[in-house]
């Protein structure tokens, strides 16, 4: 069933009762910005912000992030706050600003040079420098802070977004008493024999493990970051309550799969104003109707595997020529972490195989691939995947149970409509249109939030040990 505002208000008010909702990201809802000397907003590209600003507008929570827009500061107050979405004020968003400097040590360096190679096991060497380890510590506490400000020792559900903020659950433990505290971590957790590599390994499992509640996507992470806890640190893990005590203190760990508003996204996808659009951007990238279009969308990031689909894309032409000047693969890159050597080189990597692809292969108006390398709005993304007859992206965390899924694993098996299929390359994941959504194992926004917020209220009541029905252990 589709939320509504009314059954996701009911839901918060059942599950928050007298809880303040606060979120905590690094990356912000609502991003303000110059444009011909006038202030104005868009939402980046953020499956975070898809997901949690529904819930936000029917709480009138609170919001805590990196303040990132180039008119952020302007748009906000003394104090940082900014009511979004900006004409239909539902809540607040507290922007916290950082240094340049901050940016480049804590996000650029620590969170995205150390933790993200680390834990997705990307074969790229994470660099560890204590400045920026320093830099990381910083951000965490000035967060801290500045939650804090805003609940005091008031009760509150504080919901911590992913690996910026490892250590802030448990400053927040000792700043904020009465708040209930949960973390979801959006990215895969490495086996204990990657992890233990981090120099800083022990304080941030202990930071993790401030939390009345942990999530991962998936149970195997979970299973991952218990191994490791038991390897790393004195806490005692419990399998039965899949939990674990430091101190005292109990978090439990658990696999929470999400999906996005499937209802609403077709309805956008279905309406007249989709359809037009859909019209004038084929138009606009000369895509006659004959052709095969398939679609990727990603952030430029290594893990995403987009050197290698463009390569299997030139094998495939290769192979069969027949497709030759039939299928246009269009590429949308949103440039992402330009701060960084590593993606430079891959925007330079990518930039470079299109252009040898279209040259190879290019006959005339057609041509193999159409890059696309900005951030587009949702209206449009819609439009192009209703374009499209396939879709390849990352591996999702849950296979789908139709459509074309070809694997960064071994091997995959892969269905659409009737076909059969297995492909070894690194082209994760394609779906055709009319796939059945997998609505039966992954959750929907409101059905995360509720089962996030059931177990941690209880892991932080006293007589969660002696309490064992709560939850579905990974």
């Amino acid at each position: 069933m589709a939320e509504t505002p009314e059954s996701l208000r009911h839901l918060l008010r059942t599950k928050l009762g007298r809880h303040k909702f606060v979120v905590v990201s690094n990356r912000e809802p609502y991003e303000h910005f110059r444009r011909g000397g006038r202030v104005e907003w868009m939402r980046p590209v953020s499956g975070l912000a898809m997901a949690l600003d529904p819930l936000m507008r029917v709480s009138h929570g609170l919001w805590v992030a990196h303040g990132s827009g180039s008119a952020d500061r302007q748009a906000s107050d003394e104090r940082g706050f900014v009511d979004v979405p900006p004409g239909q004020a539902s809540y607040r968003l507290k922007r916290v600003w950082l240094t340049e400097e901050q940016v480049a040590k804590y996000y650029d360096g620590f969170s995205n040079g150390a933790l993200w190679p680390l834990c997705h096991v990307a074969f790229r060497r994470p660099v560890f420098r204590e400045e920026h380890w320093k830099c990381y510590q910083e951000v965490n506490e000035l967060f801290a802070e500045k939650v804090a400000e805003e609940i005091g020792d008031s009760k509150a559900f504080v919901f911590i977004q992913d690996y910026h903020f490892a250590l802030l659950p448990r400053m927040l433990r000792e700043r904020c008493p009465n708040a209930v505290l949960a973390q979801f971590w959006h990215i895969p957790w490495p086996n204990p024999e990657v992890f233990r590599i981090c120099p800083w390994r022990h304080e941030i499992l202990e930071g993790m493990l401030g939390n009345d509640i942990l999530g991962f996507h998936i149970r195997y992470h979970c299973q991952n970051f218990m191994e490791t806890v038991d390897r790393e640190i004195e806490a005692r893990p419990d399998q039965e309550l899949t939990a674990i005590v430091l101190r005292g203190h109990t978090t439990r760990i658990r696999a929470f799969p999400i999906s996005v508003d499937f209802a609403g996204t077709s309805r956008r996808a279905t309406s007249s104003e989709t359809a037009a659009l859909a019209e004038s951007l084929r138009r606009k990238l000369h895509l006659r109707e004959k052709w095969i279009v398939g679609l990727g969308v990603d952030r430029l990031d290594y893990t995403k595997g987009i050197p290698e689909r463009l390569a299997a894309l030139d094998i495939f032409f290769s192979k069969y020529p027949e497709y030759q000047r039939r299928v246009v693969f269009v590429q949308v890159g949103v440039p992402s972490r330009t701060g960084l050597k590593e993606y430079t080189a891959l925007d330079e990597e990518v930039n470079q195989a299109i252009r040898k692809l279209n040259r190879r292969y290019g006959y005339r108006e057609w041509q193999p691939v159409i890059y696309i390398r900005e951030n587009l709005d949702s209206r449009t993304l819609i439009a192009l995947y209703g374009i499209a007859q396939f879709l390849v992206g990352p591996a999702p965390a849950i296979e789908p149970p139709s459509g074309l899924t070809v694997g960064a694993r071994t091997s995959s098996s892969i269905a659409l409509s009737t076909t059969r299929l297995s492909w070894n390359p690194r082209i994760v994941c394609a779906r055709s249109s009319g796939m059945t959504p997998p609505v039966s194992r992954a959750r929907t926004p409101a059905r995360y939030l509720s089962r996030f917020i059931r177990i941690s209220r209880s892991s932080a009541d006293a007589s969660l040990l002696t309490s064992r029905a709560t939850g579905r252990p990974c």
